[in-house]
């Protein structure tokens, strides 16, 4: 064990005696441009050693460079999806205006053209129930409104007036179960009754020699006192026979209940054609009578 102690000792000595003889020598001799070898040996190291480290840096300040650029481009980005959903509310917001708008210009229209009292209302509230079909409108007594007056819209005629309080007011319409209207086949003339179920329109009592088809427009007659004369209810959807007569006949209805804004109350309905005929009758006795 000693032995071989001692001869690694040796070894080690014979080692660093070569190397430093290989440094004197290098030291001694020089190059063909009169560089000492080991001046150029140690510079070379050192040059590479150098080439790394500095590839090293390159690297490492290049992805941090990237990484700078990413989280600025991951900002602005960020600032480009806020910047663009403020511009869809903006174009919602400038939509549903425009939609309003357009409601109130067609109430205007409708209320300039109509030869009538009316007084603009909007919806506030709708039943939920399929047999109840009802709204609650902004306007009540205070504005006038009473009882069996008609509400109508832009589209046709929407229900009527059924509980008003002093700022509010309950519409029945006239898809309503229990809602009814006096009506007539505009192209034709042929009269009956339009009846709500709940969904859509029934046309009743129709003469069973009355000329009807589908596609006609089924306008209000104006006999019930309630409805003003010639106001659109809707457009006939179906027919069926039964007998000699007429048995289901489906109206659709031209008004959509469903996203109705704003609406129209006639303040002065028209009396029914029988009492106006009737007082007219009066008068006419009245004044034969003087």
């Amino acid at each position: 064990m000693a032995i071989l102690d001692i001869r690694l000792r040796a070894g080690y000595l014979f080692g660093a005696i070569t190397i430093g003889h290989i440094v004197l020598i290098s030291a001694q001799v020089t190059t063909d441009r009169g560089v000492p070898m080991l001046e150029a040996v140690t510079f070379g190291v050192f040059a590479e050693v150098q080439r790394g480290a500095s590839s090293l840096i390159g690297g490492v300040r290049t992805s941090w460079g990237n990484y700078l650029a990413l989280q600025s481009v991951r900002t602005e980005n960020e600032r480009l999806q806020e910047e663009l959903g403020q511009l869809h509310v903006t174009l919602q917001q400038e939509r549903a205006l425009a939609q309003q708008s357009r409601t109130l210009q067609a109430l205007l229209e409708l209320r300039s053209e109509a030869p009538l009292t009316t007084a603009a209302a909007g919806v506030i509230a709708s039943s939920a129930s399929p047999d109840f079909r009802t709204l609650t409108i902004d306007k009540g007594s205070e504005d006038g409104l009473r009882p069996d007056m008609a509400v109508i819209a832009p589209a046709g005629v929407v229900g009527r007036v059924i509980t008003p309080s002093s700022r509010a007011a309950k519409v029945q319409l006239l898809i309503d179960r229990n809602a009814a209207a006096g009506a007539l086949v505009e192209r034709s003339r042929a009269q009956g009754v339009v009846e709500g179920t709940g969904g859509d329109l029934r046309l009743n009592y129709v003469s069973g020699t009355a000329d009807i088809i589908v596609g006609d427009v089924v306008v209000t007659s104006g006999i019930d006192g309630i409805y003003p004369k010639g106001f659109v209810i809707g457009q006939i959807e179906s027919i069926e026979r039964a007998g000699g007569g007429f048995g289901a006949i489906v109206v659709r209805p031209s008004v959509a209940f469903a996203s109705l804004e704003s609406l129209l109350v006639v303040l002065a309905p028209e009396r029914p054609v029988a009492e106006a005929t009737a007082a007219e009758k009066n008068s006419a006795g009245a004044q034969a009578r003087e």
